[in-house]
C-alpha cells in the first residue's frame, strides 16, 4: 500500500494541471430587455432587444439576428450593432473569433469603430471573441447555434 501513495499523489498532480490548463467554460449570457441608457441611441424607449455585454462592461453587443447561427440561415442575418461605453477613436473595430477560446483565429473587421456588422462564424458553438477598438480592447462570448437547434424568444 505505501508504494500506491506516490503514484498516487502523482496522478492527483497532473489531473490538477490538466483540469488547470483547460480554456474557461463558455460565458455567454443574453438578456432580453431594454439596453443600458448608453447604448439605447436610435431605439425607442422600452424598446426590447437581445444583448449581451462584454467582460469589462466597456460593449454591447445588441443582437438584432438571435440566436446566432451557425451555418447562416437563408432567411436572415447575424446582425449585431456593437455600442461602445467608452469614448470612441477613429478606426475599425477588430475581432478576433476563437471557438471555445482556442485555436486560430477567425478575424472580422467593423467599418469605422463600433457599429453595426453581421458576424458569421464557421461553426456552431461558444466563440470568444476579443474586441479591438482605438486604444480599447475587452472579450464577449457568443454563442452559435445550428438553425434546427435553436428555440424562438
Amino acid at each position: 500500500m505505501h508504494c500506491l501513495r506516490p503514484a498516487l499523489a502523482t496522478a492527483l498532480l497532473l489531473a490538477t494541471v490538466a483540469c488547470a490548463s483547460e480554456p474557461a467554460g463558455c460565458a455567454f449570457r443574453v438578456v432580453r430587455g431594454e439596453p443600458p441608457e448608453w447604448a439605447r441611441t436610435g431605439f425607442t424607449p422600452g424598446a426590447q432587444i437581445h444583448y449581451a455585454t462584454s467582460g469589462r462592461g466597456d460593449m454591447l453587443a445588441l443582437i438584432f439576428g438571435y440566436p446566432l447561427f451557425s451555418p447562416p440561415a437563408p432567411d436572415r442575418s447575424n446582425k449585431i450593432l456593437w455600442r461602445s461605453r467608452v469614448p470612441v477613436e477613429p478606426g475599425p473595430l477588430r475581432i478576433e473569433a476563437r471557438l471555445n477560446g482556442t485555436g486560430a483565429p477567425e478575424r472580422v473587421t467593423v467599418g469605422e469603430g463600433p457599429g453595426p456588422s453581421i458576424v458569421d462564424l464557421p461553426r456552431p458553438g461558444c466563440w470568444r471573441l476579443e474586441l479591438a477598438w482605438g486604444s480599447h480592447t475587452d472579450s464577449i462570448d457568443l454563442e452559435y447555434v445550428r438553425p434546427r437547434d435553436s428555440v424562438p424568444g
